[in-house]
């Protein structure tokens, strides 16, 4: 494996030494200019995973040479040194590309550990811009939805293209709208599996006597209505993926099926006595705690561990804020252009609250939030009042149904009526299903899913 290389672009001689020497005795192989000049045509020349760039120079400001080094050395992580450090400065410097700062005197042990991390980053981010060139060549349009900036992201994609090309089960997990389903079309897309069916079910969608048909269908009299063969989501997924959405919402019973067909690679039809050989790939996805649910009892501990041969977790959109202002943008592109609206950004205040809000919905709500915006946005950039939802009288929240995005407004009414049907019951889950008319189960998923079941 070749030594990492550095460029350091000093003018002052004994620190260029000082500098070089060290990162020299700690494997990576060093190159140096004296000026900016001589910067970029070492940086053309080297193509470097660092350069290492002095803010004052004989011939030019160190700010003014990050965009044609970025434009030389796309991938090249950018570390300013400067004796006169000031926080406009170093946000300036950010904005334009450089990976960090850091203040003269260099602390050596402090440079060494920020250049390890940013050779990870760049590594990351080559990888993923050759999976999304990968994507291009083969015109799949997941390479437009590719956005990913925090080092998190780009080790799910990377980690994503390295199990794509293999037979292994694969599970999701992570909150509501972190991109679970993204993530396993993008898996379907990059396997050979790519030109066969990719079947998505929802596990907690399908009421309970239903599910096990749905997955693995029933043959004629198997049940009362049963008048015809049916094949099920397993036949449709022949040579495919099929995608077990909400994974942690299976009944027991329907568990131990699914741990036949993952052990033994077939199954029966509801009704039938024939084995079916399975040839679907499988990719599950939960929001839950699997290993805390088999603790509990509510979920087998061999199927979690058969599902468990390459787990995947999507952290939430709060804890990778890198990702939100280039999620924001596209989602803005994306609009813009389909409500036909010429929409260039966010205003300052704008881009702030994005950033600094929790996003408990993820990549969903920040979504539907840009969407609400463009629609209601008046100039030429998003504003505040745009991004904030209209505020209802408190005795009506019924009138916000009507300004909320689609999404929200469904999770809103359903809080309003889940809460009003276990006030009414007292807080029995039994009969408050019967008042909504829904089984047990899918209420206490609900709950689940709204947050709602540490107050009933």
């Amino acid at each position: 494996m070749s030594a990492p290389r550095v460029l350091l672009i000093e003018d002052e001689a004994p620190q260029r030494k000082i500098l070089g020497q060290y990162l020299k005795k700690k494997g990576y192989e060093v190159y140096e200019a004296a000026n900016g000049e001589e910067g970029l045509d070492q940086a053309e020349r080297t193509r470097p995973e660092i350069i290492l760039l002095d803010w004052k120079l004989p011939d030019r400001d160190g700010l003014e040479l990050i965009s044609p080094l970025k434009k030389i050395s796309p991938f090249s992580s950018i570390i300013m040194l400067t004796a006169f450090a000031t926080v406009e400065r170093a946000v300036t410097a950010i904005k334009l590309g450089a990976y960090y700062y850091l203040t003269k005197p260099v602390n050596l042990e402090e440079l060494l550990l920020l250049m390890e991390r940013a050779l990870e980053e760049g590594r990351l981010r080559r990888e993923v811009e050759s999976l999304r060139q990968q994507l291009r060549e083969m015109r799949l349009p997941e390479a437009e939805d590719l956005i990913a900036e925090s080092p998190s992201m780009k080790e799910i994609l990377r980690l994503a293209a390295r199990v794509a090309p293999t037979e292994a089960t694969v599970l999701l997990t992570g909150e509501a709208g972190t991109g679970k389903e993204v993530i396993a079309r993008l898996i379907h897309r990059l396997s050979p599996r790519r030109d066969q069916p990719f079947v998505q079910v929802n596990c907690a969608a399908i009421p309970e006597g239903l599910l096990e048909s749905e997955l693995f269908g029933h043959e004629k009299g198997a049940f009362t209505g049963a008048d015809r063969t049916k094949p099920g989501l397993f036949e449709e997924a022949q040579g495919g993926t099929l995608f077990l959405d909400e994974i942690g919402e299976m009944p027991l019973a329907l568990q131990a099926k699914l741990l036949q067909v993952l052990q033994n690679k077939t199954f029966r039809r509801v009704g039938g006595t024939k084995e079916i050989q399975c040839q679907a790939r499988i990719i599950a996805a939960t929001n839950r705690d699997l290993a805390q649910m088999v603790k509990e009892g509510r979920f087998r501990e061999d199927l979690f561990w058969r599902l468990n041969v390459f787990a995947l977790h999507l952290p939430p959109l709060r804890e990778r804020p890198e990702d939100i202002g280039p999620l924001a943008h596209y989602f803005l592109g994306k609009y813009a252009a389909q409500y036909q609206k010429a929409l260039q950004g966010f205003t300052r205040e704008a881009l702030e609250f994005l950033l600094t809000h929790p996003f408990p919905g993820n990549v969903r709500e920040l979504k539907n939030l840009v969407e609400r915006a463009v629609i209601l946005a008046e100039g030429d950039l998003i504003r505040l009042k745009d991004l904030s939802p209209v505020s209802p009288e408190p005795h009506s929240w019924v009138q916000s149904l009507l300004t909320l995005p689609l999404t929200e407004a469904v999770e809103l009414l359903e809080r309003k009526r889940i809460e009003e049907a276990l006030a009414r019951a007292q807080g029995v889950k039994t009969k408050a299903a019967q008042l909504l008319g829904i089984s047990e189960r899918a209420l206490r998923y609900k709950l689940e899913k709204l947050g709602l079941s540490s107050s009933f």
